[in-house]
C-alpha cells in the first residue's frame, strides 16, 4: 500500500507516467462521504430547468467509459465573522472528458447546459440575495485514483485538482452511472432539435431512468452477510458440540 501510494506521489509531482491510467476505472457514480448529493435526475429537472437542493452539501461525478462526465455539486463556504453571512452554490454540468497519457483528467461541460444558484444573504442588491444563471467551467485534475477504502470497505475515487491538493474523497455509489442524457438537454442554436421534441425526448429518458440498469453500491450489505453467516457457523458447531 504504501509502495503505491509513493508512486502515485511521485506521478502526480513529476508528471511521469509510472501508472496506467484506464477509463473502466472511473465509470461509475461517486459521491462524498454526505452520500445526498448525486448526479442524474434527482439533482436537476433538464425539463423545466430546475436545481433540486439536496439535504445536505456535498459533491458527486459521473463517468461513462466512452468519455462522457456529469457534476453536481452543493457548497457552501462560512463567513467566520457572520455566520448569517455563509455563501452557497448548486452547480450542475456535464459534458466530456479526456483522459491524458500522463493521467491527468479534462473535464469538457457543454455550453449551453450548466446551471448554478447562487445564495449570497450578505451581498446582492436583490431582495432574496440569490441568483440562478447559466455556468460554464472547464476543468483540470492533474490526478485521480481509485482504490478500496479498507476503513469504509467501498471503492474510493481520489481527485487530485491542478496543484495537485487532493479533494474530498468519493464513494462509488451507483454502477452503471446515475446520470442524465449526454447529449444537450437545451441547445439555442436552430440547427438544434425543437424544444418540445427536446422535451418529449429527455421525458423519455427520465421514465427509462427508473428501469436503468445502475445498482446503488454498498459494501455493507456484504460485511452483514458474512457476518451473520459466521454468527450461524458458530451457532451450528456450538449445537452440534452440546448434542455430543
Amino acid at each position: 500500500m504504501f509502495v503505491h501510494q509513493l508512486v502515485l506521489q511521485i506521478c502526480i509531482l513529476s508528471q511521469i507516467v509510472l501508472c496506467a491510467p484506464s477509463t473502466k476505472e472511473l465509470v461509475g457514480t461517486w459521491s462524498s462521504k454526505s452520500n445526498t448529493v448525486f448526479t442524474g435526475p434527482g439533482f436537476y429537472d433538464p425539463v423545466d430547468e430546475l436545481i433540486i437542493e439536496p439535504d445536505l452539501p456535498g459533491i458527486s461525478y459521473s463517468f461513462t467509459e466512452d468519455g462522457h462526465f456529469e457534476e453536481a455539486l452543493y457548497r457552501i463556504t462560512s463567513d467566520p465573522q457572520n455566520h448569517s453571512c455563509a455563501v452557497a452554490s448548486i452547480t450542475y454540468q456535464h459534458g466530456t472528458y479526456d483522459l491524458l497519457s500522463n493521467g491527468s483528467l479534462i473535464l469538457t461541460p457543454i455550453a449551453v447546459d450548466g446551471r448554478q444558484l447562487l445564495s449570497d444573504p450578505c451581498n446582492g442588491d436583490s431582495a432574496t440575495h440569490s441568483s440562478y444563471t447559466r455556468y460554464l467551467q472547464k476543468t483540470w485534475f492533474k490526478a485521480f485514483r481509485v482504490y478500496l477504502n479498507d476503513y469504509h470497505g467501498r471503492y474510493t475515487l481520489q481527485l487530485y485538482q491542478f496543484d495537485g491538493s487532493q479533494m474530498q474523497p468519493l464513494f462509488l455509489a451507483y454502477k452503471p452511472p446515475l446520470m442524465l442524457p449526454t447529449y444537450a438537454l437545451n441547445p439555442t442554436d436552430k440547427a438544434s432539435e425543437t424544444k418540445s421534441s427536446l422535451r418529449k425526448r429527455v421525458k423519455r429518458s427520465l421514465e427509462n431512468q427508473y428501469r436503468t440498469t445502475a445498482v446503488k453500491s454498498s459494501s455493507h450489505d456484504n460485511y452483514d452477510f458474512f457476518w451473520w453467516t459466521a454468527v450461524a457457523s458458530i451457532g451450528i458447531g456450538s449445537s452440534i458440540l452440546f448434542l455430543r
